[in-house]
Formats: C-alpha cells, sequence, structure tokens
C-alpha cells in the first residue's frame, strides 16, 4: 500500500514524483507535531518499526533534508513520504461502512462547531475499529463526511453503552478538549439502570479498580484495594421501580469500566451488563424485554476550545428508543 491509501487528512493533497512517492505539504493545522506522529496519523495501517525505519534510513525528508523522528513539523513544510507496506496489505480487505450506517450516523450527530461535533452514539457499536470490529463511530464519520479533513475522537464509550460523544474537527481544538481531560474539568453524566433498590445514601463510591484477563483472554476489571488505580463515582437515584432503580452517575475519574463495576461491587449491577451481571439476574432482565445494556452517556460539559472561559457547557443526547422503552414498562408495571 503506499502512502496516499490512508488518505490526506493531515496534509494537503500529496503530489507524486516517483512510483508510490509522495510529497505532502503541511496544513498549518499540523504545526508543531512531531515528525513520527504526523506520519504515523497518516500511514494508519504501517507498523511503528517501519516508521521509524523509513526515518532513519532517510527515505523521509523535510524540504529535502533528512530529519528526526522528533522534528516539529511546520505549516508549508514539504514532507517526502516513501511507499510503504502496511499490516493491511497481508490481509484480507476490511469491509468500508455502507451508505445505512453512514445515514446513521449522520443522523445522530446531535451539534456541529467548525472545531468539534457532538453525536449520540448508538448502542452496540464501537467508538473505534480494531479488535475483530472492522470499524467503530470514527470510521463511520469519516466516511460519510469527505469534506472533513481532520476527525479525532475526544473520548470513547465502550462498544454497549450509548450516549454522547465529542470529535474534533481542528487539531487544535483536539489538543485543547484532551487538556481538560487530563485536568478533569470535563464533566460526564450518565444515567443508569441498576438492579435491586439503590440505597439513598450511597451517593459517593471510592473503590480502587484494576485491570485483568480472564482465563479465556477476556478483559475484565474487579475491584483490588491493593493494587488498583483510585476510581471515583458520584450516584444520584433519579427514580424507583420495582427490582431496579434508575440512578445518575458521574464518574469523576476515567477508569475503564467504572460505573458498570463501582455499580456490581455495591451489590446493585448495571440492567443487562453481560460482563458483571450475573446469569439469574441477566435472565430475570431478559424475561421483561431487557436486551441491552443501560448505560447512557446523556451530558457532557466542557469549556469551548480556544475561548478564554473556564466555564463547562452542557450538552446532552437523548436516550435511544430502546432504553426508552424499558423505562416506560418499568413504569406501566409500577401503575398496574
Amino acid at each position: 500500500m503506499s502512502a496516499g491509501d490512508a488518505g490526506p487528512r493531515n496534509g494537503r493533497q500529496p503530489k507524486t514524483t516517483g512510483p508510490g512517492v509522495q510529497h505532502v505539504t503541511v496544513d498549518p493545522e499540523w504545526a508543531g507535531q512531531r515528525l513520527d506522529n504526523f506520519l504515523m496519523a497518516r500511514l494508519r495501517d504501517v507498523p511503528k518499526s517501519v516508521v521509524y525505519r523509513v526515518i532513519r534510513k532517510g527515505e523521509v525528508r523535510v524540504n529535502r533534508s533528512r530529519a528526526r523522528p522528533n522534528y516539529r513539523v511546520a505549516g508549508g513544510d514539504v514532507i517526502r513520504i516513501p511507499p510503504v507496506r502496511s499490516a493491511r496489505s497481508e490481509a484480507p480487505e476490511k469491509p468500508l461502512p455502507g451508505k445505512r450506517v453512514q445515514q446513521l450516523i449522520n443522523r445522530a450527530v446531535l451539534e456541529e462547531t467548525a472545531t468539534y461535533l457532538l453525536v449520540n452514539k448508538p448502542a452496540g457499536m464501537a467508538s473505534h475499529g480494531g479488535s475483530g470490529v472492522d470499524f467503530g463511530l470514527i470510521e463511520v464519520l469519516r466516511a460519510a463526511r469527505p469534506q472533513d479533513r481532520y476527525l479525532e475522537l475526544v473520548h470513547r464509550l465502550d462498544r454497549d453503552t450509548s450516549g454522547i460523544m465529542l470529535v474534533a474537527r481542528r487539531r487544535s481544538a483536539l489538543r485543547d478538549l484532551q487538556d481538560q481531560m487530563r485536568h478533569r474539568t470535563i464533566g460526564k453524566r450518565y444515567r443508569a439502570l441498576v438492579a435491586g433498590d439503590w440505597p439513598d445514601g450511597l451517593n459517593d463510591v471510592s473503590v480502587p479498580l484494576l485491570r485483568v484477563e480472564s482465563p479465556s483472554g477476556e478483559r475484565l476489571v474487579r475491584p483490588d484495594t491493593e493494587q488498583g488505580k483510585s476510581a471515583r463515582t458520584r450516584f444520584r437515584v433519579l427514580e424507583r421501580f420495582s427490582g431496579y432503580t434508575l440512578v445518575e452517575a458521574e464518574p469523576l475519574t476515567g477508569r475503564t469500566h467504572q460505573i458498570r463495576v463501582h455499580t456490581a461491587c455495591q451489590g446493585h449491577p448495571i440492567a443487562g451488563d453481560a460482563k458483571y451481571m450475573d446469569d439469574a439476574a441477566r435472565s430475570a432482565f431478559a424475561r421483561i424485554g431487557g436486551d441491552r445494556l443501560m448505560l447512557h452517556a446523556h451530558a457532557l460539559g466542557f469549556a469551548e476550545p480556544g475561548s478564554d472561559s473556564f466555564q463547562p457547557q452542557w450538552h446532552e443526547a437523548p436516550a435511544e428508543p430502546v432504553f426508552q422503552r424499558m423505562l416506560n414498562r418499568l413504569r406501566e408495571r409500577e401503575n398496574k
């Protein structure tokens, strides 16, 4: 595969001067990025070892000169990219997102500005491709919006979790929003239907979490006070039903499966959770029509990228019809 197969998302349309050789002019938006990262963003299916090898051998040139991997590219730099083989060239071609899924995600865009998109991700769709998944939300967005030269995830959601996701349309916006993530100034609020009667006084769960691998190779998370990383979630009861409680969960840290494990370790797993709910409870939920993880990323609060204000603005995503129908079914049972 030549370098152009990755698509001109981080440089202007390349010029070719020989078989597979391209010369890419760097957009000002990418100024300041390391050369190795610039190339890896463009050559997404090429192993890192290959990228570093062609830089080291001088096959990559910046303004006709050799450059080190840590060189910071500047707007207007002309980068020579040699032909390279990707890991994908040795494997069967992956299917591309079809028109129906592209239309679905286009309709799921909640808000669009010059610097970001807010998208209501459906349950069952991964945030990105990989690990047996041909494509995820970001790949579908790129296919559906070819006019967008730059689209990158600011954060991720579990595949089975629905809800609001933030996608940067400018590299400067990605840096700004990820900086807010690191400083924990971006707020997240989830709606979760948990099994049982959530205690009124249980408003804060601080339990360290450790990522582990099961004998079958499945990645899981478990509470571990000795080796786990600190994790904290705030909870608030929104509505009670017979056998279930709708809660708002606000994670103050960003650990994998944090809300799912924090509810489960309190004896109230999220309804429909195939990883952390036992078989009997999951079967009971299925008998009333439950067929998805009842976790929805309801709201996201962040400061506008590039603004002088540090005050977060909150944005909300409506729950999917399947999620809402289950709540309505539980309300109807209460009224009988």
